[in-house]
């Protein structure tokens, strides 16, 4: 990724980490645990979420993470059920704010339809460079968004997929720690694979690609 994209791309990236952590802790604040609040979670505040070293591992690798939201399990009325609704509201949210960049981006071109197809007034105003760099910034955002909901749906701890998986098996306390423990070093190295060669193991690219353009079609 040249400096120009990574630009584009820095917006989707603050927004979409913010707003899943925030949907997290806000998932666990209505459910009756307000562990996040009081550490501070329910804020919009980008710094209150984004982990440093998960960020530059977003910018660099292509992916990374933010810092967990906290819960107490023994504060909620059905732990395994309310485990899994506030580790799914992380991803939701992520696809929530992908479709409203589709629909801007949708929305750009509906309403300047000839300036699409022709190279007319309304062309040179509205597909200019800055303008161009707008619509660039909602389409990173889009595709990065959707690549963190298909990412965190993957059931690998410590991903929120394996969070949902978990609330619907019967484990110990004691397994689902072993497995966690296990399920980082595994994710690395299958990223690390990915990125050094030509097998695709989590197929995130493919899936980005297709949703998106299924979405927003190519004109």
């Amino acid at each position: 990724m040249n400096w120009q994209n990574m630009l584009y791309s820095l917006p989707g990236i603050i927004v979409g980490l913010t707003l899943h952590e925030y949907c997290h802790a806000l998932a666990a604040y209505k459910l009756g645990d307000h562990t996040a609040r009081e550490m501070g979670r329910l804020s919009f505040n980008p710094l209150k979420h984004i982990d440093l070293l998960g960020f530059l591992f977003i910018i660099i690798a292509g992916f990374g993470w933010a810092k967990p939201v906290m819960f107490r399990p023994e504060n909620l009325s059905n732990p395994r059920r309310d485990k899994a609704i506030i580790a799914a509201a992380g991803p939701l949210s992520n696809l929530i704010l992908a479709l409203i960049f589709i629909a801007l981006i949708r929305g750009w071109y509906a309403l300047f339809p000839i300036a699409v197809s022709s190279g007319d007034l309304l062309y040179r105003i509205f597909f200019t460079r800055p303008f161009l760099g707008f619509i660039a910034v909602l389409s990173y955002g889009a595709m990065i968004n959707l690549g963190l909901f298909i990412f965190n749906l993957f059931p690998l701890p410590p991903l929120d997929g394996s969070h949902i998986v978990f609330s619907g098996l019967n484990l110990t306390a004691e397994t689902e720690h072993r497995i966690m423990k296990i399920g980082a070093p595994l994710l690395f190295i299958i990223i690390i694979i990915q990125n050094r060669t030509d097998i695709t193991i989590l197929p995130i690219g493919k899936l980005v690609s297709a949703i998106f353009y299924f979405f927003l079609p190519r004109w």
